[in-house]
């Protein structure tokens, strides 16, 4: 039995809290700074205890990993010696917790609240063939506006948070209770039941960061896996920390990712009827941030993009070789036509039919003009 097994035994013997058996968090981090400090100390306060604790420290080079075992000695260290990446960092985590059913996963700057973990647990204990869950994310900066409920994905091949930057009482989801299913889990703060993801075979290296939880999600998907949104189970989120929103390294990695998701994963007959919208989005933002003075970056991102593409169609083969979901059935799960990345149709639809939400002027009101 693993050391740290024993380290929150004791540590639970102290405390009324609940540990979560066969359940481990694990918290990727680079050049994190405080920020993952306080991740980590709400990790620590959950009122239910997860079994193990897994920090996973990408060579980061601003001293934020210097002297966590001291500080939380109930967090197991893992430094690597150069940056793998945060999808390399989730499959070692993957692997490593092999004792465990389910896997949390963290940005250093995604701080949970204290019953995220209780909340996840139990919503995934009642949901239908779940394989990932997303957490209500609020955003750090005002927690009055939400950073994410749950991810919508474009036939086109876009992605986008739903709410994002919106106050989250005027927003139809905003203050939402029930779990609701979407198509995509932001790995900001998500729980993954372990053994589906390694069977669609984890998160991709190649994406190194930025849309490696889409993919990961669209081929859980295609696997016949449901990805839930947890209302419930909050977390702050402060977005972009260690690389920037809306830097160049932001910028390339998620445009050239976006391509790679779309081509490996989407089935031939969705792939030729939306590959004229796909080419058009990636023109079009070609052309947007060339007039923001951003060419060279998403020019070498989408040339990358194309650079890639023979892997990528070798591993298309397999990725449809074990997709058992009907195409019409996973765009029943897509946005599709013109679409709004505050209030799509299906985020609407959906808000229109939850029974529970809290009651709000703002939102009545917003409801009335969606």
């Amino acid at each position: 039995m693993p050391l740290i097994k024993s380290r929150v035994a004791r540590s639970d013997a102290r405390s009324p809290r609940k540990v979560a058996q066969g359940v481990a968090i694990a918290i990727v981090n680079y050049n994190g700074g405080p920020r993952l400090r306080e991740c980590l100390r709400a990790v620590c306060r959950q009122s239910m205890a997860p079994e193990r604790i897994l920090l996973f420290d990408n060579a980061s080079q601003d001293g934020s990993c210097d002297g966590i075992r001291e500080q939380f000695p109930e967090v197991e260290v893992r430094r690597f010696a150069h940056n793998r990446g945060f999808a390399a960092a989730c499959n070692a985590a993957m692997r490593e917790a092999d004792d465990c059913r389910w896997v949390a996963v963290f940005n250093s700057d995604a701080m949970p609240g204290r019953h995220w973990l209780a909340q996840m647990l139990s919503a995934a204990e009642s949901l239908p063939n779940c394989a990932a869950l997303s957490s209500q994310l609020i955003s750090a900066h005002d927690p009055s506006r939400l950073d994410g409920a749950g991810d919508v994905y474009h036939a086109c091949g876009a992605a986008w948070r739903v709410g994002h930057g919106q106050v989250a009482a005027l927003h139809p989801l905003g203050e939402a209770q029930s779990p609701r299913e979407v198509f995509s889990a932001c790995a900001a703060a998500a729980l993954y039941r372990r053994d589906a993801v390694l069977n669609v075979g984890g998160f991709d290296e190649s994406f190194f960061c930025y849309f490696e939880d889409v993919d990961l999600s669209y081929r859980l998907r295609l696997r016949g896996h449901c990805i839930w949104h947890v209302p419930r189970a909050v977390a702050r989120h402060v977005g972009g920390a260690s690389s920037g929103p809306r830097s160049d390294f932001a910028i390339y990695h998620g445009h050239r990712n976006l391509v790679w998701t779309f081509i490996r994963n989407t089935p031939a007959r969705l792939l030729w009827r939306h590959l004229a919208q796909h080419l058009a989005w990636n023109l079009a933002t070609i052309l947007w941030f060339a007039l923001q003075g951003r060419g060279r970056v998403i020019l070498r991102s989408k040339w990358d993009a194309l650079r890639g593409l023979p892997r990528v169609l070798r591993e298309r083969g397999a990725i449809q070789n074990y997709a058992v979901v009907e195409p019409e059935r996973l765009l029943a799960n897509m946005e599709r036509g013109l679409f709004n990345p505050y209030f799509s149709r299906r985020s609407t639809e959906q808000a229109a039919v939850l029974s529970d939400l809290a009651p709000s002027r703002a939102m009545a009101s917003s409801l009335g003009q969606s």
